[in-house]
């Protein structure tokens, strides 16, 4: 009995821990993802701001190509935290009907949050973008962000993508509510996540350093990660040596 006990103690240990930062999240998502390691088909996105670090981290070991990917939660007023629904670049609007519905918002009031948002939506678009976005057309993409709590984000992103005819959808996270986690079960192709914890009451709770990303880290790091990708005529390097 004592070691069963001390095997679930150990076990637990390693599917819940914090996370130095988002760059040491994403190179732990990298090893979950390593499949997709030196494929010219994949391309990996970020959800600004605080899942480009990651990505960056992800997509510079596998060897694929970095974009961002434009999502915007949609807040409860005065509870911005919670979302009542998210929308992405191309007009891709996701609402949490359950709730919009329990807290009893008003149609004006969820018209005047969405518009806001397209607004801000637009305005990060010109801020980050510096050239065309990566073709999605029959790539495997990876949607990358810092975590999902209610993933509603995700969500849009999810819809938005597959409008873009991708060969295969997979969303990955270092770290998911396990409901949530089973949600996109359905939605993606595929989810990846280094650790869906049972006691997770947001994203932010599985950092030691969850310090918000700033608009010019995350044009800093799409600008790096532009010379990202696998050449087919340079032969990979040794599987287990890091690339320099």
């Amino acid at each position: 009995m004592a070691f069963a006990s001390r095997h679930f103690r150990l076990r637990f240990w390693r599917v819940s821990f914090r996370f130095q930062d988002r760059a040491q999240a994403g190179r732990l998502l990298a090893e979950k993802l390593a499949a997709f390691s030196y494929r010219p088909e994949v391309v990996v996105l970020g959800l600004p701001r605080g899942g480009v670090p990651v990505a960056f981290e992800v997509a510079r070991r596998l060897h694929a190509a970095l974009d961002v990917f434009l999502v915007r939660k949609l807040g409860v007023p005065g509870h911005e935290e919670l979302a009542m629904g998210a929308i992405a670049s191309g007009d891709i609007c996701f609402l949490n009907e359950n709730v919009i519905r329990s807290l009893g918002i008003p149609p004006e009031v969820l018209d005047q949050v969405i518009t806001r948002e397209r607004r801000e939506l637009e305005e990060r678009e010109r801020a980050f973008r510096t050239g065309r976005p990566v073709e999605l057309r029959n790539r495997v993409v990876v949607l990358v962000d810092d975590g999902l709590a209610t993933g509603a984000s995700m969500r849009a992103a999810v819809m938005a993508v597959r409008e873009r005819h991708p060969a295969r959808l997979i969303v990955a996270a270092p770290v998911a509510a396990r409901e949530t986690y089973k949600d996109f079960q359905q939605l993606a192709d595929e989810i990846v996540c280094v650790q869906t914890p049972a006691n997770f009451e947001g994203v932010g709770q599985w950092y030691e350093d969850f310090t918000q990303t700033s608009d010019e880290e995350v044009r800093l790091l799409l600008e790096q990660g532009a010379k990202f990708g696998w050449d087919p005529a340079r032969p990979a390097p040794v599987r287990g040596r890091e690339a320099l």
